[in-house]
Protein backbone atom coordinates (compact mmCIF):
# COMPACT_ATOMS: atom_id res chain seq x y z
CA UNK A 1 0.00 0.00 0.00
CA UNK A 2 2.81 2.42 1.07
CA UNK A 3 4.51 1.76 -2.38
CA UNK A 4 1.92 2.73 -4.59
CA UNK A 5 0.86 5.62 -1.96
CA UNK A 6 4.41 6.57 -2.62
CA UNK A 7 4.37 6.22 -7.00
CA UNK A 8 1.27 7.76 -7.11
CA UNK A 9 2.51 10.80 -5.55
CA UNK A 10 5.21 11.23 -7.07
CA UNK A 11 3.63 10.58 -10.31
CA UNK A 12 1.40 14.00 -9.36
CA UNK A 13 4.08 15.69 -8.10
CA UNK A 14 5.95 15.20 -11.40
CA UNK A 15 2.90 16.22 -13.09
CA UNK A 16 3.03 19.97 -11.09
CA UNK A 17 6.22 20.45 -11.73
CA UNK A 18 6.51 19.92 -15.12
CA UNK A 19 3.54 22.40 -15.97
CA UNK A 20 5.20 25.01 -13.96
CA UNK A 21 9.01 24.34 -15.34
CA UNK A 22 6.94 25.10 -18.77
CA UNK A 23 5.30 27.90 -17.56
CA UNK A 24 8.46 29.32 -16.47
CA UNK A 25 10.28 28.35 -19.62
CA UNK A 26 7.43 30.12 -21.56
CA UNK A 27 7.83 33.39 -19.12
CA UNK A 28 11.39 33.18 -19.68
CA UNK A 29 11.19 32.85 -24.02
CA UNK A 30 9.22 35.81 -23.96
CA UNK A 31 10.94 37.88 -22.17
CA UNK A 32 13.98 37.20 -24.34
CA UNK A 33 12.36 37.28 -27.32
CA UNK A 34 10.98 40.95 -25.93
CA UNK A 35 14.55 42.18 -25.55
CA UNK A 36 16.43 44.11 -28.53
CA UNK A 37 19.89 43.44 -27.05
CA UNK A 38 22.09 40.32 -27.70
CA UNK A 39 24.06 38.67 -24.47
CA UNK A 40 27.68 38.19 -26.00
CA UNK A 41 26.65 38.41 -29.67
CA UNK A 42 24.17 35.75 -29.40
CA UNK A 43 20.70 36.37 -31.24
CA UNK A 44 17.73 37.00 -29.18
CA UNK A 45 15.15 34.80 -31.43
CA UNK A 46 17.28 32.19 -31.46
CA UNK A 47 17.75 31.96 -27.48
CA UNK A 48 14.02 32.70 -26.94
CA UNK A 49 13.91 29.62 -29.41
CA UNK A 50 15.89 27.96 -27.62
CA UNK A 51 14.50 28.69 -23.92
CA UNK A 52 10.98 27.00 -25.81
CA UNK A 53 12.90 24.52 -26.89
CA UNK A 54 14.46 23.34 -23.54
CA UNK A 55 11.04 23.92 -21.31
CA UNK A 56 9.43 21.71 -23.66
CA UNK A 57 11.93 19.02 -23.33
CA UNK A 58 12.19 18.95 -19.38
CA UNK A 59 8.05 19.04 -19.19
CA UNK A 60 8.30 15.96 -21.73
CA UNK A 61 10.86 14.13 -19.93
CA UNK A 62 9.36 14.95 -16.08
CA UNK A 63 5.61 13.94 -17.66
CA UNK A 64 7.44 10.52 -18.98
CA UNK A 65 9.07 9.81 -15.25
CA UNK A 66 5.50 10.74 -14.49
CA UNK A 67 3.77 8.45 -16.24
CA UNK A 68 6.17 5.34 -15.19
CA UNK A 69 5.93 6.25 -12.01
CA UNK A 70 1.91 6.53 -12.00
CA UNK A 71 2.49 2.59 -13.97
CA UNK A 72 4.32 1.61 -11.08
CA UNK A 73 1.66 2.54 -8.91
CA UNK A 74 -1.36 1.00 -10.84
CA UNK A 75 0.44 -2.52 -11.34
CA UNK A 76 2.83 -2.43 -7.73
CA UNK A 77 5.25 -3.77 -9.53
CA UNK A 78 9.09 -2.70 -9.86
CA UNK A 79 9.71 -0.56 -12.79
CA UNK A 80 11.87 -2.24 -15.65
CA UNK A 81 15.67 -1.54 -16.46
CA UNK A 82 14.53 1.09 -18.40
CA UNK A 83 12.05 2.69 -16.49
CA UNK A 84 14.91 2.59 -13.80
CA UNK A 85 17.16 4.42 -15.75
CA UNK A 86 14.84 7.50 -16.59
CA UNK A 87 13.59 7.56 -13.00
CA UNK A 88 17.23 7.57 -11.83
CA UNK A 89 18.14 10.29 -14.58
CA UNK A 90 14.88 12.00 -13.20
CA UNK A 91 16.01 12.30 -9.32
CA UNK A 92 19.33 13.41 -10.78
CA UNK A 93 18.21 16.03 -12.21
CA UNK A 94 15.76 17.31 -8.95
CA UNK A 95 19.12 17.46 -6.93
CA UNK A 96 20.55 19.34 -9.50
CA UNK A 97 17.30 21.90 -9.91
CA UNK A 98 17.29 21.54 -5.78
CA UNK A 99 21.00 23.21 -5.95
CA UNK A 100 20.04 25.92 -8.23
CA UNK A 101 16.53 26.64 -6.37
CA UNK A 102 18.39 27.40 -3.19
CA UNK A 103 21.13 29.40 -4.72
CA UNK A 104 18.72 31.55 -6.90
CA UNK A 105 15.13 31.09 -5.50
CA UNK A 106 15.23 30.21 -1.97
CA UNK A 107 14.67 27.51 0.83
CA UNK A 108 11.13 26.92 -0.29
CA UNK A 109 11.33 25.99 -3.58
CA UNK A 110 14.31 23.70 -2.55
CA UNK A 111 12.42 21.78 -0.16
CA UNK A 112 9.20 21.68 -3.04
CA UNK A 113 11.72 19.85 -5.24
CA UNK A 114 13.45 17.91 -2.68
CA UNK A 115 10.07 16.76 -1.55
CA UNK A 116 9.54 15.59 -5.68
CA UNK A 117 13.46 13.87 -5.51
CA UNK A 118 12.26 11.66 -1.87
CA UNK A 119 8.92 10.83 -3.76
CA UNK A 120 10.95 9.03 -6.66
CA UNK A 121 14.01 8.06 -4.66
CA UNK A 122 11.54 6.33 -2.05
CA UNK A 123 9.58 4.65 -5.30
CA UNK A 124 12.51 3.31 -6.67
CA UNK A 125 13.74 1.92 -3.25
CA UNK A 126 10.46 0.71 -1.81
CA UNK A 127 9.69 -1.77 -4.95
CA UNK A 128 13.09 -2.78 -4.45
CA UNK A 129 14.36 -5.53 -6.93
CA UNK A 130 12.26 -8.16 -7.15
CA UNK A 131 13.73 -10.07 -10.25
CA UNK A 132 16.80 -11.80 -8.78
CA UNK A 133 16.65 -14.48 -6.54
CA UNK A 134 15.28 -15.12 -2.97
CA UNK A 135 16.71 -13.62 0.04
CA UNK A 136 18.29 -16.49 1.92
CA UNK A 137 18.65 -16.24 5.54
CA UNK A 138 15.05 -15.03 7.55
CA UNK A 139 13.21 -18.32 6.49
CA UNK A 140 11.57 -19.78 9.63
CA UNK A 141 12.66 -22.66 10.24
CA UNK A 142 10.86 -26.12 11.55
CA UNK A 143 11.88 -27.13 15.04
Amino acid sequence: MLRRLVAGLGALALVAEAAVLVVVHLVLGRATAGQSMSVAGSDPEVMSKATYGLGAALGAFLLLAAALLAAAAVRDHPPGRTARVVLVAAAVTHVVLGALAAALVGWGAFAAVMSAFCLIAGTLILHGDRTGPPRQGLRPTSP
